[in-house]
Protein backbone atom coordinates (compact mmCIF):
# COMPACT_ATOMS: atom_id res chain seq x y z
CA UNK A 1 0.00 0.00 0.00
CA UNK A 2 1.48 3.32 -1.14
CA UNK A 3 0.26 6.24 0.96
CA UNK A 4 1.22 8.86 -1.65
CA UNK A 5 -1.33 10.35 -4.07
CA UNK A 6 -0.82 10.39 -7.83
CA UNK A 7 -0.61 14.19 -7.98
CA UNK A 8 -0.52 14.30 -11.79
CA UNK A 9 -4.24 13.54 -11.80
CA UNK A 10 -4.95 16.95 -10.26
CA UNK A 11 -3.62 18.81 -13.30
CA UNK A 12 -6.37 20.79 -14.98
CA UNK A 13 -8.52 21.12 -11.87
CA UNK A 14 -8.80 24.57 -10.26
CA UNK A 15 -11.06 23.78 -7.31
CA UNK A 16 -9.31 22.42 -4.22
CA UNK A 17 -12.31 20.22 -3.47
CA UNK A 18 -12.27 18.75 -6.98
CA UNK A 19 -8.55 18.02 -6.71
CA UNK A 20 -9.06 16.33 -3.35
CA UNK A 21 -11.93 14.21 -4.67
CA UNK A 22 -9.96 13.03 -7.71
CA UNK A 23 -6.80 12.25 -5.74
CA UNK A 24 -8.45 10.50 -2.79
CA UNK A 25 -10.81 8.41 -4.92
CA UNK A 26 -7.97 7.37 -7.22
CA UNK A 27 -5.86 6.43 -4.21
CA UNK A 28 -8.62 4.26 -2.75
CA UNK A 29 -9.29 2.52 -6.06
CA UNK A 30 -5.60 1.63 -6.47
CA UNK A 31 -4.61 0.86 -2.88
CA UNK A 32 -7.60 -0.28 -0.86
CA UNK A 33 -8.77 -3.85 -0.37
CA UNK A 34 -12.22 -4.97 0.78
CA UNK A 35 -12.25 -4.92 4.62
CA UNK A 36 -15.09 -7.44 4.67
CA UNK A 37 -13.79 -10.31 2.53
CA UNK A 38 -10.14 -9.32 2.00
CA UNK A 39 -10.43 -9.06 -1.79
CA UNK A 40 -7.28 -7.26 -2.94
CA UNK A 41 -9.09 -4.46 -4.80
CA UNK A 42 -12.35 -2.56 -4.83
CA UNK A 43 -13.59 -0.60 -7.83
CA UNK A 44 -15.40 2.64 -8.55
CA UNK A 45 -19.17 2.29 -8.59
CA UNK A 46 -21.13 3.34 -11.64
CA UNK A 47 -21.25 7.14 -12.14
CA UNK A 48 -23.73 9.09 -9.99
CA UNK A 49 -24.65 6.09 -7.85
CA UNK A 50 -26.45 7.48 -4.77
CA UNK A 51 -24.46 7.16 -1.52
CA UNK A 52 -22.05 4.66 -3.05
CA UNK A 53 -18.54 5.31 -4.39
CA UNK A 54 -16.93 1.86 -4.44
CA UNK A 55 -17.94 -1.78 -4.75
CA UNK A 56 -16.22 -5.10 -4.04
CA UNK A 57 -16.82 -7.45 -6.99
CA UNK A 58 -16.25 -10.49 -4.79
CA UNK A 59 -18.69 -9.96 -1.90
CA UNK A 60 -20.68 -7.06 -3.48
CA UNK A 61 -20.12 -4.83 -0.44
CA UNK A 62 -20.64 -1.11 -1.04
CA UNK A 63 -18.55 1.76 0.29
CA UNK A 64 -18.53 5.54 0.31
CA UNK A 65 -15.44 7.69 0.90
CA UNK A 66 -15.29 10.93 2.91
CA UNK A 67 -11.98 12.75 3.17
CA UNK A 68 -10.50 15.86 4.75
CA UNK A 69 -7.13 17.58 4.51
CA UNK A 70 -5.75 17.80 8.04
CA UNK A 71 -2.86 16.63 10.21
CA UNK A 72 -5.18 15.70 13.07
CA UNK A 73 -5.62 12.06 14.02
CA UNK A 74 -9.06 12.84 15.44
CA UNK A 75 -11.99 12.80 13.06
CA UNK A 76 -14.07 15.95 13.18
CA UNK A 77 -17.43 15.98 14.92
CA UNK A 78 -19.36 16.44 11.65
CA UNK A 79 -18.54 15.34 8.09
CA UNK A 80 -20.27 17.12 5.21
CA UNK A 81 -22.26 14.83 2.94
CA UNK A 82 -24.72 15.10 0.04
CA UNK A 83 -28.50 15.26 -0.26
CA UNK A 84 -30.24 14.68 3.07
CA UNK A 85 -33.26 12.82 1.68
CA UNK A 86 -31.08 10.49 -0.43
CA UNK A 87 -28.89 9.66 2.55
CA UNK A 88 -31.86 8.88 4.80
CA UNK A 89 -33.44 6.67 2.12
CA UNK A 90 -30.21 4.71 1.69
CA UNK A 91 -29.42 4.08 5.34
CA UNK A 92 -33.01 3.12 6.19
CA UNK A 93 -33.09 0.62 3.33
CA UNK A 94 -30.80 -1.70 5.35
CA UNK A 95 -28.75 -1.98 2.15
CA UNK A 96 -26.61 1.03 2.92
CA UNK A 97 -22.86 1.26 2.32
CA UNK A 98 -20.09 1.20 4.86
CA UNK A 99 -18.03 4.41 5.05
CA UNK A 100 -14.33 5.13 4.71
CA UNK A 101 -13.22 8.29 6.53
CA UNK A 102 -9.82 9.59 5.44
CA UNK A 103 -7.40 12.25 6.66
CA UNK A 104 -4.69 13.37 4.25
CA UNK A 105 -2.00 16.03 4.14
CA UNK A 106 0.91 16.88 1.84
CA UNK A 107 -0.56 14.57 -0.78
CA UNK A 108 -0.53 11.42 1.28
CA UNK A 109 -2.90 9.52 3.57
CA UNK A 110 -2.38 10.01 7.32
CA UNK A 111 -5.41 8.22 8.77
CA UNK A 112 -8.12 5.98 7.41
CA UNK A 113 -10.95 4.23 9.24
CA UNK A 114 -13.88 2.14 8.09
CA UNK A 115 -17.28 2.29 9.80
CA UNK A 116 -19.58 -0.71 9.13
CA UNK A 117 -22.99 0.03 7.69
CA UNK A 118 -24.84 -1.20 10.79
CA UNK A 119 -23.78 1.94 12.69
CA UNK A 120 -25.76 4.40 10.58
CA UNK A 121 -29.22 5.52 11.66
CA UNK A 122 -31.20 8.72 11.01
CA UNK A 123 -29.89 10.07 14.34
CA UNK A 124 -26.36 10.00 12.93
CA UNK A 125 -27.42 12.19 9.98
CA UNK A 126 -27.96 15.92 10.55
CA UNK A 127 -30.06 17.99 8.15
CA UNK A 128 -28.36 21.16 6.93
CA UNK A 129 -30.13 24.42 6.15
CA UNK A 130 -31.86 24.62 2.77
CA UNK A 131 -29.95 26.81 0.29
CA UNK A 132 -31.56 30.22 -0.15
CA UNK A 133 -33.33 31.46 -3.26
CA UNK A 134 -30.32 33.42 -4.51
CA UNK A 135 -28.01 30.38 -4.31
CA UNK A 136 -26.97 28.54 -7.46
CA UNK A 137 -28.70 25.39 -6.18
CA UNK A 138 -31.62 27.10 -4.44
CA UNK A 139 -33.72 24.73 -2.36
CA UNK A 140 -30.97 22.12 -2.11
CA UNK A 141 -30.87 20.41 1.28
CA UNK A 142 -27.66 18.68 2.32
CA UNK A 143 -26.63 16.80 5.42
CA UNK A 144 -23.78 16.11 7.84
CA UNK A 145 -22.61 12.79 9.27
CA UNK A 146 -22.27 13.25 13.03
CA UNK A 147 -19.11 11.33 13.86
CA UNK A 148 -19.56 11.92 17.58
CA UNK A 149 -22.71 9.79 17.46
CA UNK A 150 -20.81 6.80 16.07
CA UNK A 151 -19.29 4.64 18.85
CA UNK A 152 -15.50 4.36 18.94
CA UNK A 153 -15.95 0.58 18.66
CA UNK A 154 -17.29 1.10 15.13
CA UNK A 155 -14.33 3.17 13.85
CA UNK A 156 -11.99 0.44 12.65
CA UNK A 157 -8.48 1.73 11.87
CA UNK A 158 -6.83 0.88 8.55
CA UNK A 159 -4.11 3.54 8.63
CA UNK A 160 -3.21 5.22 11.93
CA UNK A 161 -0.83 8.21 11.93
CA UNK A 162 0.83 6.96 8.76
CA UNK A 163 1.14 3.37 10.01
CA UNK A 164 -0.58 0.71 7.92
CA UNK A 165 -2.53 -1.84 9.97
CA UNK A 166 -2.08 -5.45 8.70
CA UNK A 167 -4.88 -6.56 6.38
CA UNK A 168 -5.64 -9.66 8.46
CA UNK A 169 -6.11 -7.52 11.58
CA UNK A 170 -8.53 -5.16 9.81
CA UNK A 171 -10.60 -7.95 8.23
CA UNK A 172 -10.77 -9.85 11.54
CA UNK A 173 -11.89 -6.80 13.52
CA UNK A 174 -14.36 -5.77 10.83
CA UNK A 175 -16.00 -9.20 10.93
CA UNK A 176 -16.26 -9.03 14.71
CA UNK A 177 -17.81 -5.55 14.66
CA UNK A 178 -20.11 -6.38 11.74
CA UNK A 179 -21.34 -9.33 13.80
CA UNK A 180 -23.26 -6.71 15.79
CA UNK A 181 -25.46 -6.07 12.75
CA UNK A 182 -29.19 -6.10 13.47
CA UNK A 183 -32.24 -6.22 11.23
CA UNK A 184 -34.13 -3.07 12.17
CA UNK A 185 -33.48 0.64 12.64
CA UNK A 186 -34.78 0.44 16.22
CA UNK A 187 -32.28 -2.30 17.07
CA UNK A 188 -29.48 -0.32 15.45
CA UNK A 189 -30.38 2.68 17.55
CA UNK A 190 -30.35 0.72 20.79
CA UNK A 191 -27.03 -0.92 19.91
CA UNK A 192 -25.38 2.43 19.18
CA UNK A 193 -26.76 4.11 22.31
CA UNK A 194 -25.80 1.20 24.57
CA UNK A 195 -22.28 1.07 23.15
CA UNK A 196 -21.87 4.80 23.80
CA UNK A 197 -22.73 4.21 27.46
CA UNK A 198 -20.48 1.14 27.77
CA UNK A 199 -17.58 3.09 26.26
CA UNK A 200 -17.87 5.64 29.08
CA UNK A 201 -17.40 2.93 31.67
CA UNK A 202 -14.14 1.72 33.19
CA UNK A 203 -12.87 -1.76 32.34
CA UNK A 204 -15.15 -3.29 34.97
CA UNK A 205 -18.61 -1.82 35.51
CA UNK A 206 -21.96 -2.69 37.03
CA UNK A 207 -25.56 -2.91 35.89
CA UNK A 208 -26.34 -0.25 38.50
CA UNK A 209 -23.95 2.14 36.73
CA UNK A 210 -25.68 1.44 33.42
CA UNK A 211 -29.06 2.23 35.00
CA UNK A 212 -27.78 5.74 35.81
CA UNK A 213 -28.19 6.51 32.09
CA UNK A 214 -31.87 5.54 31.95
CA UNK A 215 -33.03 9.15 31.71
CA UNK A 216 -30.63 9.84 28.85
CA UNK A 217 -31.71 6.72 26.98
CA UNK A 218 -35.37 7.62 27.54
CA UNK A 219 -34.80 10.86 25.62
CA UNK A 220 -33.49 8.88 22.64
CA UNK A 221 -36.26 6.27 22.93
CA UNK A 222 -39.32 8.14 24.27
CA UNK A 223 -41.79 5.42 23.29
CA UNK A 224 -40.05 2.71 25.30
CA UNK A 225 -41.32 2.31 28.85
CA UNK A 226 -38.97 -0.53 29.76
CA UNK A 227 -35.55 1.10 29.57
CA UNK A 228 -33.93 -1.11 32.22
CA UNK A 229 -35.15 -4.25 30.48
CA UNK A 230 -33.72 -2.95 27.22
CA UNK A 231 -30.35 -2.20 28.84
CA UNK A 232 -30.12 -5.76 30.15
CA UNK A 233 -31.09 -7.12 26.74
CA UNK A 234 -28.39 -5.07 24.99
CA UNK A 235 -25.74 -6.09 27.52
CA UNK A 236 -26.63 -9.73 26.92
CA UNK A 237 -26.32 -9.14 23.18
CA UNK A 238 -22.86 -7.55 23.58
CA UNK A 239 -21.86 -10.43 25.88
CA UNK A 240 -22.99 -13.05 23.35
CA UNK A 241 -21.03 -11.26 20.59
CA UNK A 242 -17.83 -11.21 22.66
CA UNK A 243 -17.56 -7.50 23.45
CA UNK A 244 -18.15 -7.72 27.19
CA UNK A 245 -17.94 -10.47 29.78
CA UNK A 246 -20.49 -11.11 32.53
CA UNK A 247 -18.70 -11.67 35.85
CA UNK A 248 -21.83 -12.34 37.93
CA UNK A 249 -23.79 -10.29 40.51
CA UNK A 250 -24.51 -7.52 38.00
CA UNK A 251 -20.83 -6.97 37.17
CA UNK A 252 -19.45 -6.78 33.63
CA UNK A 253 -15.97 -6.52 32.13
CA UNK A 254 -15.06 -4.91 28.79
CA UNK A 255 -13.10 -7.16 26.44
Amino acid sequence: MNLRFNTSLANGYKSASQKARVLTEDWLAHNMYCPICGEVTIRHAEPNAPVKDFVCDNCKSQYELKSKRTESDRFQSAVVDGVYRTMIERITSLNNPSFFFMHHNRYEVNNLVIVPKCFFTPDVIEKRNVLKENARRAGWEGCNILMKKIPATAKIPIICNGEIIPVTNVVSLYKKVLNLQTHSMESRGWLIDTLHVVERMEGIFSLKQMYEYCAELKISHPNNNHIKDKIRQQLQFLRDKGFIEFKGNGIYKKI
